[in-house]
Parts: C-alpha cells; sequence; structure tokens
C-alpha cells in the first residue's frame, strides 16, 4: 500500500511538473513565440506600395498609392522618432520630387541609405509607365536633389517593385519589372562620388518582381517574389567583395525542396510584396524577420531567418489585418510594420514586433 501512494505520488509530481514546463516560452507554439504591438499610426494618408528607409535615429517613409484615388501617387515624405511609448510621427518633411514624371508622384520604388549619411529613393511607377530617375534625400538639411538616373550612356533602365540596398558607400538595384509581362534580373551598382550607375553582375536567380531584400553585415539578401505568376522560393545573398563569379551565391529554399527534416515546416513562407527587417542581438543572434505579403490570398504569417544556421522559425502572426504592399523598417533596433494594402481597402497603421514577448491577445 506504501509503494503505491509513493508511485501516485511520483505521478502527480510528473504531471505537475509536466504542465509547468509545458507552459514554458520554450515550448509555445508559434502562435505565441513573439508579440505585435500598436504603435503611433501613420501621420500621412493610408496608404500602399510606399518605401521606408532610416537614418539615425529615426526611420522615413514617402511616396505611395492611396486606392481611393487610383490616377493620382503621392510624394509626400514623414519622418517617425521612436521615442516614447507609442512613437511619434514627426511634422512633414519635404515633398519627394515630381521629376522627369509628368504624373504627381510614384509608387512601387526603391530605397537605400549610404555611408554618406544620404537615402536614395528612384525608378517606380507613376500611375502611367515605369520610371529610372532617382533622388538623394538629406535628412538634415531636409533637401531632395536630383541625381543621374538609372542608365548608362546609350539608355536607361526603367523598373518597378525592384529591391535595392546599400552596403557601405555603394548603392544597389536589382529585379522588379518594366512592364507586366518582362521581369528583370540585371543589377545596377551607384556610386555617389562620381554620381553614375554602372551594370555589375546580374542576379543569378529567376527573373522576379516584388521581392524582398535587406542587408546583414556588408552583404544583400534577395528572397521571395514572383514571375510568370508563380510565387519563387529560391533565396540568394549578395557580397560584393568576391569576384563576379561569385558575387551572387544562393542560400538554402524557403520551400521544403531538399530530403533533409531542416525545411519540413516551410509551408508558407514562399510569398510576394511582403516586408522585411533585420533586428541584431535577438536571443540566439542576429536576425531577419519577413512577414505580410500574399501567395493566392493575404498573409499575416511571420517567419525569422537566422544569419547563423541560414534557417527560418514561424512566429506570430501580425496581429493585424492581412496586407501586401506594406514597409518594414528597423531604428534604434526595433523592427516595425507600417501601412500596406488589402484591395481597395489602405491602411495607415503602425506595428512594432516583440521578439522575446508571449503574444497578448488584443493589445
Amino acid at each position: 500500500m506504501k509503494r503505491i501512494n509513493i508511485s501516485l505520488l511520483s505521478l502527480m509530481l510528473l504531471v505537475t511538473l509536466f504542465t509547468v514546463f509545458s507552459c514554458s516560452k520554450s515550448s509555445l507554439s508559434y502562435t505565441q513565440d513573439g508579440d505585435w504591438v500598436t504603435r503611433a499610426y501613420f501621420g500621412g494618408k493610408a496608404r500602399g506600395e510606399a518605401v521606408s528607409f532610416t537614418k539615425g535615429d529615426y526611420a522615413y517613409i514617402a511616396t505611395g498609392y492611396d486606392p481611393q484615388n487610383p490616377n493620382i501617387r503621392l510624394t509626400d515624405t514623414w519622418k517617425f522618432d521612436p521615442s516614447g511609448p507609442a512613437g511619434t510621427w514627426r511634422n512633414q518633411e519635404a515633398d519627394y520630387p515630381v521629376g522627369a514624371s509628368q504624373s504627381t508622384g510614384r509608387s512601387q520604388a526603391v530605397a537605400f541609405v549610404l555611408s554618406n549619411g544620404l537615402a536614395y529613393v528612384g525608378s517606380g511607377y507613376d500611375g502611367y509607365t515605369s520610371l529610372s530617375d532617382f533622388f538623394s534625400y538629406d535628412p538634415i538639411a531636409n533637401v531632395w536633389t536630383a541625381i543621374a538616373p538609372l542608365a548608362d550612356n546609350i539608355k536607361a533602365y526603367p523598373r518597378y517593385d525592384a529591391v535595392a540596398f546599400g552596403i557601405q558607400d555603394t548603392g544597389y538595384v536589382t529585379t522588379g519589372s518594366f512592364d507586366q509581362s518582362n521581369n528583370l534580373n540585371d543589377t545596377w551598382s551607384y556610386y555617389p562620388g562620381t554620381n553614375t550607375w554602372k551594370q555589375t553582375v546580374s542576379f543569378i536567380g529567376e527573373p522576379r518582381t516584388q521581392a524582398v531584400a535587406f542587408v546583414y553585415k556588408n552583404k544583400g539578401y534577395v528572397v521571395t517574389g514572383v514571375d510568370n505568376n508563380t510565387e519563387l522560393y529560391t533565396f540568394f545573398q549578395f557580397d560584393p567583395s568576391q569576384a563576379d563569379s561569385a558575387k551572387w551565391y544562393r542560400l538554402r529554399d524557403i520551400a521544403n525542396t531538399s530530403t533533409d527534416t531542416y525545411d519540413d515546416g516551410y509551408v508558407n513562407i514562399v510569398r510576394q510584396n511582403a516586408v522585411a527587417f533585420v533586428m541584431l542581438g535577438v536571443r540566439d543572434g542576429d536576425i531577419a524577420y519577413m512577414t505580410t505579403g500574399k501567395n493566392g490570398s493575404l498573409y499575416t504569417t511571420t517567419w525569422e531567418y537566422y544569419f547563423a544556421t541560414d534557417l527560418w522559425k514561424e512566429k506570430t502572426p501580425l496581429e493585424a489585418g492581412a496586407r501586401e504592399a506594406a514597409v518594414g523598417f528597423t531604428v534604434k533596433n526595433r523592427g516595425y510594420v507600417a501601412t500596406g494594402l488589402a484591395g481597395a481597402t489602405a491602411y495607415s497603421d503602425l506595428y512594432e514586433w516583440h521578439p522575446d514577448s508571449v503574444q497578448i491577445t488584443g493589445n
């Protein structure tokens, strides 16, 4: 009888321990792994297909598209200060110039920031045609200045829905679409010292549009996107320090394409028109995050990418309306997602990502 009591006590202890440890953070399902927190609503019109960039302690959103006014592209520029509980959208900055386009602005442009402290925004779509003109932005002087268009000595290379990234003192633009039928894989370098563009080794993946790009340790990363109505699962790294034959390097696919087990759960990473941002020193190291976009339907699913292992893990979905054409940015090592489109609905909300928090419903 005594033995039975001891066994029962041991069983109860095991149940108690199981209950405690099954609620620990390490065993939480992905739907509780990280938390999205509402912050100050964007200060301008609700929109999608804008650009964002970060300089110092501030983030900026410019240009874009309001589906309620489909014949107008936007030019306004706004600055976000993350200080305080919700952050603040500061006074509207200088409008993005109209430039060579005869429209009122542009959408689906690209942006990058270089070591000279300037941001560069260009290409895109004005509602009628793809664009090649570019402008630099000085956030201290609050001034936009025309620079050389994306062109060589023979012709221009306009595009929209491309990707771009800045690495030290050089900007890079690649992929995108010239029109709805011709996607691109050429890659261009911009040199601010001479105000010139030079074509470099082409992107080695499938030509694509509506991909995402991010930068980590002086390397560019390009992933997702679509070509010929097919969402793409290939993922690439760009290292400008390498010889041309090795500048582009293929990383592991973002779908279950291998015979190994690591990608068995890669069921909804593939998408187009998503956003991405990078945060440093998160739990296990430096991590990129990707969320929103679409693949058949609009997405809220969120994934993190571990640079150290070239692996992905699913996280808490964006706790907001599913959307595409949003912007993502990191400022003061805090990741944000703002704006975006769901059909004819445009968003002006802003969400901050807390990777180490447990999801709190309704925050």
